[in-house]
């Protein structure tokens, strides 16, 4: 079967959850339908699913951080394959949709952060042409509810 990658859509939500929860990150329907529609129409952001067969297989999300101090790039900020789907090319294709993206938006790079945990996420960047350019630690600070 053909994968057919386009821009998350509101009847995408429960899908979009499920497989949020699966990357680790648990969220609900109704979450993710007002996540989607908090990013929808920005034109600095792109959450596109990979549709297998009419069932949304998988999603990754691309935006533009607007860094100062270094040329105009994108990142990926999250990437995921239904675990019963992988191995079918369907996170290739995302990727190079994402690409795709970031090209028509200027960008000179592609970048994506990927947990020190994720060894198989990192095989498969590696795979597809990403270097690795530095290690760092992550801080976050609550500021809210």
């Amino acid at each position: 079967m053909s994968t057919t990658v386009r821009r998350a859509a509101p009847p995408d939500a429960e899908r979009l959850a499920a497989l949020s929860t699966a990357l680790g990150y648990p969220m609900t329907p109704d979450e993710a339908l007002r996540r989607l529609s908090e990013i929808a129409d920005h034109p600095d952001h792109g959450l596109l699913v990979a549709e297998v067969g009419g069932r949304v297989e998988g999603w990754i999300q691309i935006s533009l951080p607007r860094i100062f101090e270094t040329p105009l790039q994108a990142e990926i900020a999250g990437l995921i394959v239904d675990e019963n789907a992988r191995g079918a090319g369907i996170g290739r294709t995302l990727l190079a949709a994402a690409e795709g993206w970031a090209r028509e938006k200027g960008c000179r790079a592609i970048r994506v952060r990927s947990n020190v945990v994720r060894a198989r996420a990192h095989a498969f960047y590696e795979r597809e042409g990403f270097v690795v350019i530095k290690t760092q630690r992550v801080f976050e600070k609550t500021i809210g509810p």
